[in-house]
């Protein structure tokens, strides 16, 4: 399938099966260098706390409902708070939430506007997963963070060995079997190429990790949906709001109810002791 980034540079891309993993490799992969270019743009409002016009609105709102979500699931699986390294921590605001809640708080992000807005919620952040080498937490998040990182086996490796033993992976990720994904097909938002690098299957994120890691369950991110297709809308036929995206988003997630196939899904490992 050939798809393009809508939200920067324009530029077209293919996205190539790999039957070994059964995920999709964005074609061609950006350079390491030359991927921060591809984030320059106001509208990549993970990056800020901006809620100016409806998306970002849309996306704000979700954001703060979703963050006592995060840490209820953490907690429930951890019993209680303990150490935290949040990969891709954006602006700092779980990890803020969490350290609130007794967690002991570390986190990574590579660019440098979202990592000074963290610093203002007095929240230092690592520049990179290189910076935490040597340590181990109880919990490693990564919130639609592993899709953005080059090099994937190499990184993989890193990560796995920044959780400590009996501890908890948690990563969430777009799914490209998920109604939404089929219906909107190269203008589904998700892809987000060349920003996504990887897209992932259920079955694809069960291979991924060494035999140390298991698979405890996993959970729908319900919105995703719907953001997902007002986006897709967006891309498809320019209109910032649509009344089918919301029909389609919510189609979707009744769709999953049976396949387990929602838009996004987080996947809960633990480590072996």
């Amino acid at each position: 399938m050939k798809t393009k980034d809508f939200l920067v540079s324009g530029e077209s891309f293919d996205l190539v099966f790999d039957a070994e993993q059964e995920m999709l490799v964005t074609f061609p992969t950006p350079k390491s260098e030359d991927l921060s270019k591809y984030y320059e743009s106001d509208a990549y409002i993970s990056h800020t706390d901006s809620d100016s016009g409806m998306l970002a609105s849309i996306y704000q709102w979700v954001k703060k409902y979703s963050l006592s979500k995060k840490l209820k699931l953490i907690t429930s699986l951890q019993k209680g708070a303990g150490s935290l390294l949040d990969i891709g921590a954006g602006t700092g605001d779980f990890l803020k939430l969490a350290k609130v809640h007794n967690w002991e708080v570390s986190g990574v992000e590579p660019n440098p506007g979202a990592r000074a807005l963290a610093k203002e919620k007095r929240i230092e952040l690592e520049w990179s997963i290189d910076d935490c080498s040597g340590k181990q937490f109880d919990v490693v998040t990564l919130w639609h963070v592993l899709e953005h990182m080059p090099d994937l086996e190499t990184t993989l490796k890193k990560i796995e060995a920044l959780v400590k033993p009996g501890g908890h992976l948690i990563i969430a990720v777009p799914n490209y079997n998920s109604f939404d994904a089929k219906y909107y097909k190269e203008f589904w938002a998700a892809f987000d190429v060349p920003r996504h690098l990887w897209h992932f299957s259920r079955n694809s994120m069960k291979q991924l990790f060494s035999e140390q890691f298991h698979l405890r369950k996993t959970k729908p991110m319900i919105f995703d949906s719907f953001y997902v297709s007002l986006l897709s809308e967006k891309y498809k036929t320019r209109s910032t709001f649509s009344i089918r995206a919301f029909f389609i988003g919510l189609w979707s997630n009744i769709k999953a109810m049976g396949t387990k196939e929602y838009s996004s899904l987080i996947y809960c490992f633990k480590k072996e002791i």
